[in-house]
């Protein structure tokens, strides 16, 4: 898209509902089409891109493939005093967590600690809205989600893990909480994506060929080559660690343990969910909050004045203002999807 290309503005609210119209038009039922609609609209609302708009044409293509139920619905297990599982059977991660959020959060605040397992889920969103919620409740959250098999292993010479992000979200007794929510690849998969359509170099040490050898080129990454994981060996530890929570422990699948070969045009990587959820105020007092805004006025001191989650809640209040700015030429594809048949 040209920087000149013209622009039009749409409300958090409509842009949800244009959403879910697309979602539910496209084989989904109405609860899972509000879950990924909301999930969608606050990415782009937040600047998101890579998990914006941008995800639409991958998750009509995997409803049209029937690689992903769109209206499956949740099973919610309850496991243990701190310990909830769920089924998702086959469908998308986000309705499977709406479904076992209010017991999730009950038992957080009994035990001080929970646990949710979601299986047989496909997650291809960003990860920070399913955490963020949380924190505005006063608790803190953690998440970890496993993808497909396009990150090298340390040492490695074939892809194996997903971009395995983990996202962390904390109150804070003053402004909005601390979240974050990052890959554990050098670079989001989405992000390689966008620079491939719109003709970006990527940094060096990000990814590899299909020959294995080092790569700048998005689309070089793309087509048969694969993502290095951040910081080396470091980066690689933690994607196997996300690897053995969001699979091994959920009873999901690995990063490269599904086959959608059968399945032309899935993009939904079909895997497994870990949250984990904490209610600070069983701790060491009731002052987490406070202790959080303690080590941000350091942080501050030190230099370091932008914290995790601060662009994007910049982002959301601009959008509050002046609504969400899309190009007209996207909005109107948005609004022939909302209509027109795959």
């Amino acid at each position: 898209m040209t920087p000149d290309a013209p622009m039009e503005s749409i409300s958090f609210a409509e842009l949800s509902a244009l959403l879910a119209a697309i979602f539910e038009h496209h084989g989904t039922s109405p609860e899972v089409a509000r879950c990924l609609a909301e999930n969608c609209a606050s990415a782009q609302r937040d600047g998101s891109d890579s998990h914006g708009i941008f995800r639409i044409p991958g998750y009509l293509s995997s409803l049209a493939s029937g690689w992903v139920d769109g209206r499956a619905e949740p099973q919610v297990e309850d496991l243990a005093p701190a310990f909830i599982s769920v089924d998702a059977r086959g469908g998308f991660a986000q309705p499977a967590l709406a479904a076992a959020r209010p017991l999730l959060e009950a038992k957080a605040r009994t035990a001080g600690i929970a646990l949710l397992a979601i299986r047989n889920s496909h997650h291809f969103a960003a990860l920070w809205p399913d955490v963020e919620p949380f924190a505005q409740q006063g608790l803190v959250a953690l998440s970890f989600v496993n993808s497909f098999a396009c990150v090298v292993p340390h040492g490695g010479h074939s892809a194996l893990f997903g971009t395995n992000p983990i996202a962390f979200a904390a109150p804070r007794a003053q402004g909005q909480p601390l979240v974050f929510d990052l890959a554990t690849s050098a670079i989001a998969n989405g992000d390689v994506q966008i620079a491939a359509r719109e003709g970006h170099q990527l940094p060096e040490g990000y990814g590899v060929d299909q020959q294995g050898q080092p790569t700048r080129d998005p689309k070089a990454i793309l087509d048969g080559g694969a993502l290095l994981p951040f910081g080396g060996y470091k980066g690689s530890a933690l994607s196997m660690m996300v690897e053995l929570l969001a699979a091994a422990l959920t009873g999901g699948h690995f990063s490269f343990e599904f086959d959608w070969s059968g399945h032309p045009g899935a993009q939904t990587p079909w895997t497994g969910q870990l949250l984990i959820v904490i209610d600070p105020s069983h701790g060491a007092g009731n002052n987490f909050a406070e202790r959080c805004e303690q080590l941000i006025g350091r942080m501050h001191t030190a230099g370091q004045l932008r914290q995790p989650g601060d662009r994007r809640y910049q982002q959301r209040a601009q959008a509050e203002l002046h609504g969400i700015q899309l190009p007209a030429v996207e909005l109107s594809k948005l609004r022939q999807l909302a209509v027109a048949g795959t």
